[in-house]
């Protein structure tokens, strides 16, 4: 089970965007590799056809899981994760400040009820 999902705000640890900071949007499993918003901006050229113009293509690349921190609620930093059963449920939470990671897909059924 891998500690961050979808939706979570992150910190970029190293590399060249290192400091960054931004929110997940896919997650490849296989590669162990995030696609995060605003973060490692690439530029792809497409040629001209017969059916289109050429034109330039801005989209988000990958970056490895390795490279990258969640963001504590809190405080504002980087901070590990851990697990916490309460209540028969495994909820994630901070190290540093305790705080429970509420998933976005829970948080809206309690808010529903």
């Amino acid at each position: 089970m891998l500690k961050i999902r979808k939706k979570d705000k992150i910190i970029v640890i190293s590399g060249k965007n290192k400091g960054k900071r931004g929110i997940i949007n896919k997650i490849f499993k296989k590669t162990n590799k995030v696609n995060v918003s605003c973060i490692e901006n690439i530029k792809r050229k497409i040629k001209k056809n017969k059916n289109n113009k050429g034109k330039i293509i801005i989209k988000e690349s990958k970056i490895d899981i390795s490279n990258i921190s969640i963001e504590d609620p809190k405080y504002k930093t980087k901070t590990k994760i851990g697990f916490k059963i309460k209540n028969g449920k495994k909820l994630r939470i901070c190290k540093k400040s305790k705080k429970i990671l509420v998933d976005n897909f829970i948080y809206k059924k309690i808010k529903k009820k």
